[in-house]
């Protein structure tokens, strides 16, 4: 989760994250970007919800800690060998 100006739409400020955090994973461990589906690190997509004092954040957390699980993985497999 992160806070940011609302002079900022959640667009840009996860284009930043993205950006950021991707050339710096590349810097630091180059021979990652080899392995990567087309030498991306992120995809195109996101998820992006606001939070205010009557926000749920409890369902917001829980979708952060669930992405990547095991069973997600399946989903994206073809063939089993």
């Amino acid at each position: 989760m992160c806070r940011f100006l609302p002079k900022y739409s959640g667009g840009q400020v996860i284009r930043v994250i993205k950006s950021i955090s991707a050339k710096r994973v590349f810097k630091e461990a180059p021979e990652i970007k080899k392995e990567l589906w087309g030498g991306e690190f992120w995809t195109d997509g996101y998820y992006i919800a606001t939070v205010s004092g009557k926000g749920n954040k409890e369902v917001i957390e829980k979708y952060i800690r669930n992405q990547g699980r095991e069973k997600d993985i399946e989903q994206l497999k073809m063939f089993q060998f």
